[in-house]
Parts: C-alpha cells; sequence; structure tokens
C-alpha cells in the first residue's frame, strides 16, 4: 500500500509521507513573520528530484510544440482549403495569420490571470479550449467559421508559449536553468517546421481536414499529461499551504498567511502594467533596435513555410509531401543551434561559479554569431534555389544553417532583454512577443507575390540586405550597451553617488513613487519567469558549497534524509 500512494502521489507533486517519517518541524517564517519555504523544503518545487523537474520540463515543453506545430501546420495544405471552401489561396492563408495574431493578444491576457489562479489552472482552462475550438476548425461548413477557430486555438495556445518559461523557472535554479530553456527554444522552431511536413502528405490521400484531425489527436495525448503537471508558481504553492495550515488548526500558526495574502497588489494593477507598459519600454533604444531585429527574424521564419514551396514544389515539380521534406533541414539547423546554446551554457555556468561578475553585454557573442551567418545563409539559400540544376542538397544545407542562425539571434537576444531591464523585463518581453508575432503574422499575406514578382534570388537577396543592415546591431550594444543602459529609465545600472548638495529627499520620493508600479511588475516577472539576481547569487553560492564533501550520515531509507525527513521526490 505505501508503494501504490508513493506512485499515485507522484503525478501531481504531492509530498509524500510514510509512517517511518518523524513528524514535521513547526511551519517556516521568514524575517516578516510570514511563511515561507525552509532550506530543503519538500514543497519547493526547486527541491523536487532530478527526474521529477525534467519529466514537468518535458511536458510543459510538449505542450508549447501543440502551439507551434499548429500554428504552421495548415500551410502544407492551402491548397486544399481553397478549393474546397472556394477562397482564393492568398485568403486562405489568413488561416495562419489569425492564429498568430492569437500569440499577440494571448500573453497580455493570461499572464496577469496565471498571477491570481497559479500556472496549473491556467493550462487546464486554455489547452482545453484549444482541444476544443480544433473541432470547430476539423468540422467548420465554411471559411468563416475556420477562421474564428484559428485565431480562438491561437489565443488559447498562446498561454502555453507564455507559461511555460515560467515553469522552468519555477522548478529550476538559475545556474541549471539554461538547458532547459535551451530546449524549449528548440521547440519553438521544430514544432514550425514540422507542420507542414505533415500536412503536405496528407494533402496527397486526404483532404486539409486531416490536418485539424492530427491536431486533435496530438492534443488529446498532451491533454492527458498535461493533468499530471502540479502548481509549480511559488507565491501560489505557498498560499496553498497557508490555508492547509489554517485549517489544520495548528497550534500558535491558526492565522499564518502567505507573503502574497499581504500585498495590495490588485488584479487590474498587474493587468495595467501588462498592457500598459510594453508599448512604453518598446520605444526604449535596446528594446526596440531588438524588437526591429526579432521581428525580421521571426517573419522570415513562417515566410519559410511559402517560400519552401515554391522553391520545391512549384519550381522543381515535387509533390506536397516530398516538397516540404527540405523543412527537416531547418529542424536539424535548430538542433545545432541548441547544443551550440548548451555548450556556451555550461561555458557561462563555469565562469559564474568562478566569480566572474557578469554584464547584459555578456550575452551578445552568441549574437554576432548568428547575426553574421542570418545574411550568408540566407543569400546561399536565395541563388542555390533560383536554379534548377543545382542540386536540392545545396539549398538545403543552406537551410540547416539559416534555422542555426535564427536561433542564436532568438535565444541571445531574448536573454539580453532580460539581463538589461531586470524588474521590467517581462514588459520588455512582452512588447517584443506582440511585435514578431504581428510581423509573423503578416508574413503569408505577401510572401508569394513577393517571390513571384522578384523572383527566389531577388527576394531572398532583399530579406539578406535587411540582415546586413541589421547584423551590426550586436556589436554596437556589445561596445555601447552599457552607456546607452545608463541613459534608459529602464534598464537599472549601477548608480553612482549623490553629490555633495544633493537632495537625499528626492531620492527618496523618486524611489516611492515608482514602489507601487514595480510591485505589480515584480509579480507579472514572476509569472513571466523572468530570473531574479538575488536568487541567482544564492544559487551560485549554493553550487560552490556543493563541491565540498558532504558529511550527512545515511539513515538506510533512500526517501529520507541524515535528519529523518522525506526527500523531495
Amino acid at each position: 500500500m505505501d508503494r501504490l500512494e508513493r506512485i499515485l502521489s507522484r503525478p501531481v507533486a504531492k509530498p509524500y509521507r510514510s509512517k517511518d517519517i518523524r513528524d514535521q518541524l513547526p511551519p517556516y517564517l521568514n524575517k516578516d513573520g510570514l511563511l515561507d519555504f525552509a532550506p530543503d523544503d519538500v514543497e519547493n518545487p526547486k527541491n523536487w528530484s532530478t527526474m521529477r523537474r525534467w519529466y514537468i520540463t518535458i511536458v510543459s515543453v510538449f505542450l508549447v510544440v501543440n502551439a507551434t506545430f499548429a500554428s504552421s501546420s495548415p500551410s502544407g495544405c492551402l491548397n486544399s482549403i481553397s478549393e474546397e471552401l472556394h477562397v482564393s489561396t492568398e485568403a486562405a492563408g489568413l488561416v495562419i495569420t489569425l492564429f498568430l495574431l492569437g500569440y499577440c493578444a494571448g500573453p497580455l491576457f493570461w499572464a496577469p490571470l496565471s498571477e491570481f489562479y497559479g500556472r496549473r489552472w491556467i493550462f487546464y482552462f486554455t489547452f482545453v479550449g484549444y482541444f476544443a475550438f480544433n473541432f470547430l476548425c476539423a468540422f467548420t461548413p465554411n471559411f468563416g467559421g475556420l477562421l474564428v477557430g484559428r485565431f480562438l486555438t491561437g489565443t488559447f495556445a498562446s498561454a502555453a508559449l507564455s507559461n511555460a518559461p515560467g515553469v522552468l523557472v519555477d522548478i529550476w535554479g538559475p545556474v541549471e536553468r539554461g538547458n532547459a530553456m535551451a530546449l524549449f527554444s528548440m521547440m519553438t522552431f521544430i514544432g514550425p517546421a514540422l507542420g507542414p511536413v505533415i500536412s503536405g502528405f496528407l494533402e496527397l490521400k486526404e483532404d486539409w481536414r486531416w490536418n485539424f484531425y492530427v491536431l486533435i489527436w496530438l492534443a488529446f495525448f498532451t491533454m492527458c499529461l498535461m493533468f499530471t503537471i502540479p502548481e509549480t508558481l511559488p507565491s501560489q504553492v505557498l498560499l496553498n499551504k497557508a490555508k492547509r495550515i489554517r485549517r489544520a488548526n495548528v497550534p500558535g500558526y491558526e492565522n499564518i498567511k502567505a507573503p502574497v495574502e499581504v500585498t495590495d497588489r490588485t488584479l487590474m494593477g498587474i493587468f495595467r502594467v501588462a498592457l500598459t507598459r510594453p508599448w512604453v519600454i518598446l520605444f526604449d533604444p535596446i528594446s526596440f533596435l531588438v524588437a526591429i531585429y526579432l521581428s525580421v527574424v521571426y517573419m522570415l521564419l513562417y515566410m519559410l513555410f511559402t517560400i519552401y514551396p515554391i522553391v520545391f514544389q512549384e519550381h522543381r515539380g515535387w509533390n506536397a509531401g516530398v516538397g516540404e521534406l527540405p523543412l527537416i533541414g531547418t529542424v536539424i539547423g535548430a538542433v545545432i543551434g541548441g547544443a551550440y546554446v548548451f555548450y556556451n551554457s555550461a561555458q557561462e555556468k563555469k565562469k559564474m561559479l568562478a566569480g566572474h561578475q557578469r554584464k547584459p553585454e555578456d550575452r551578445l557573442p552568441v549574437a554576432m554569431v548568428g547575426g553574421i551567418l542570418f545574411p550568408i545563409t540566407m543569400f546561399w539559400f536565395a541563388w542555390s534555389a533560383a536554379y534548377n540544376y543545382v542540386n536540392w542538397i545545396v539549398p538545403t544545407l543552406a537551410g540547416v544553417f539559416l534555422a542555426a542562425s535564427i536561433l542564436l539571434i532568438f535565444v541571445a537576444y531574448l536573454n539580453y532583454l532580460t539581463d538589461t531591464y531586470l524588474m521590467f523585463a517581462a514588459s520588455a518581453l512582452a512588447a517584443n512577443t506582440v511585435c514578431r508575432s504581428a510581423c509573423g503574422a503578416a508574413a503569408p499575406l505577401f510572401t508569394e507575390q513577393m517571390f513571384n514578382a522578384l523572383g527566389v534570388g531577388g527576394g531572398g537577396s532583399l530579406i539578406g540586405g535587411v540582415a546586413c543592415l541589421l547584423a551590426p546591431i550586436p556589436f554596437i550594444f556589445y561596445k555601447y550597451g552599457e552607456r546607452i543602459r545608463a541613459r534608459s529609465k529602464f534598464a537599472p545600472t549601477p548608480q553612482a553617488k549623490p553629490e555633495e548638495g544633493e537632495k537625499k529627499d528626492d531620492v527618496e520620493a523618486e524611489a516611492g513613487r515608482r514602489s507601487s508600479s514595480e510591485e505589480d511588475e515584480l509579480a507579472l516577472d514572476e509569472e513571466m519567469g523572468v530570473p531574479d539576481q538575488e536568487e541567482l547569487d544564492k544559487e551560485i553560492e549554493k553550487e560552490r558549497s556543493s563541491t565540498t564533501p558532504s558529511s550527512s550520515s545515511k539513515t538506510g531509507d533512500r526517501f529520507l534524509d541524515a535528519s529523518g525527513l522525506e526527500k523531495a521526490e
């Protein structure tokens, strides 16, 4: 029975107690007298076993794969949609545009709700909504119903994209988080590349509705796994624990409260920050230039799903299925880019543990590599694909390194934004998400006309030329980024000591004026998974101390620690 109880406790990460575990210590309180996680607390998600945390990571990433796979999947069957629903091919491209517009609206709405209701319930509600509205897409009798279904599925699916990074931050420390975030970044590129390949082969034997049947089957399988995800948001875990202690009437702790219960933040306050501050930060120099760069990169990613059929189906005469297979090269490229990010993260970890003081510009060498590769591989792809006598492997190889460069740029700049804006990073990332999603949504509407007018070589060269103009940005930021940040109102930098005669009251008044809005921003940061510098410092210290031999004695029970308390599973 004990073994069965332990197995059943795993899907919901519920702390399990056996008869061998002695009574727990009193609830742990912080310096303000509020409930907090004790050192090595079994209920702290960061203390769960590595196996459990990787399971949660994989399920969370699988939710992201559903969203990204669905975003591009119909691009392989636009001709079938056009024929059956009696619309032009250009109009059929709206099924991708409307889905990506849902990406724009969703994160601004779901992030504040997640802060109040926790990650788990937002996952449950939104993914069930995504699953349900895919039935509307699959069985709609007209084009209008398909467009409505695609917008709603995009809006609900976007919750996974904004929620999953937060889950990874909840369960992994800042030093060990790099590999999980690299996996997440890879899947945001691999998902869109696989969608057209599968729908293209379905187009050969079945109609476009089978594309949505596949999405429904994939969503059902993922939904079964999703219900095993526990709550990981620290503020919500502590809130649930405080309620449980109050219900138990533990002597001396009848009125214990979690930190979130004594704050004056409101849902409307977080919504106000989520809906207004991103547009202010967007026009900060660093945020603005990064938004332009990533918008071009993201737009190209969704242009590829139109460019590849032009190159391999229209020009070379391949069928709808085989003509999409070269997109697998972009999957390989994303894996190569992800492997480089893994390697770079390991090197950065060694530097941090050695005492190296990081600054945001340390993130940019990865963007420099990607920025140089991007125009080179774009020109390579454009002019090798323009001539049919060039073997198909040549443009396909170009696509491999093009995808790798895109991933390097994407990961490096998102990390740079996070390190630059710190407590305002959630707003900076939200603005960037809306801009790049809007540009990605526009891509299917003009790509075919652009490449028909300019040709594959000319159209690709136009994109490569823009990439050349953007390539110096990481080098400029690397050299002058610190000075630019010093002039920004939103990028915190070490401040010089006030000169003699400067009024201390003015400084304190300014700090008080900003504290309220920053509290709402910090709440949004926690939800969107923005790392905390103080947490990073603690994690580094913990990693250093872990290298010393442990003197704890064995208890004879692999589930108990030296003091007789249960270890996290």
